[in-house]
């Protein structure tokens, strides 16, 4: 599996820790920033990583930024993408099993290094479970479906 992986200047050293574990654990990256005293905008770093995923470049993303909140919102207005921000071990292990989330999101001013990369791992070995969840995700993307219609069709009116 190979992974993208971003932050803002909030989560510089939170994301150098999960790149870092990534190697030691043998899971390849790409890095789309930002990079050690950069300041960006959260927005352009999710969307990029976002947009990798959803063009199947990778697998799985992994944003950090404060909170992670801003970085999965941003990540979640990608058509197709699932983002969730994890800061435990059960909610790390539902969004892939239960919402099948692509995108794990995490802050650095919220967690520690050592809980961020059992949060990475748990996520990792996750998988979709489908079951009584695949109706719930397949109907997340009939929602997301219907608004890029409805966008789509006043553009044309």
């Amino acid at each position: 599996m190979k992974l993208a992986i971003g932050c803002d200047e909030a989560a510089y050293q939170l994301k150098k820790t999960i790149m870092e574990h990534l190697s030691d654990i043998g899971v390849e990256y790409e890095d789309y920033g930002a990079a050690e005293g950069e300041t960006v905008l959260y927005p352009d770093i999710a969307r990029k990583v976002a947009e990798a995923v959803a063009e199947g470049k990778y697998e799985r993303g992994i944003l950090v930024c404060g909170t992670g909140i801003g970085m999965a919102i941003t990540a979640n207005k990608v058509p197709g993408i699932r983002a969730a921000v994890c800061h435990d071990p059960y909610s790390a292990e539902r969004a892939r099993k239960s919402n099948d989330a692509q995108i794990l999101c995490m802050g650095e001013r919220v967690i520690g290094k050592e809980l961020a990369k059992c949060l990475v791992d748990i996520w990792l070995k996750a998988e979709f479970s489908g079951g009584g969840s695949l109706p719930k995700v397949k109907r997340i993307g009939e929602v997301e479906q219907y608004y890029f219609d409805k966008v789509k069709k006043q553009v044309s009116d």
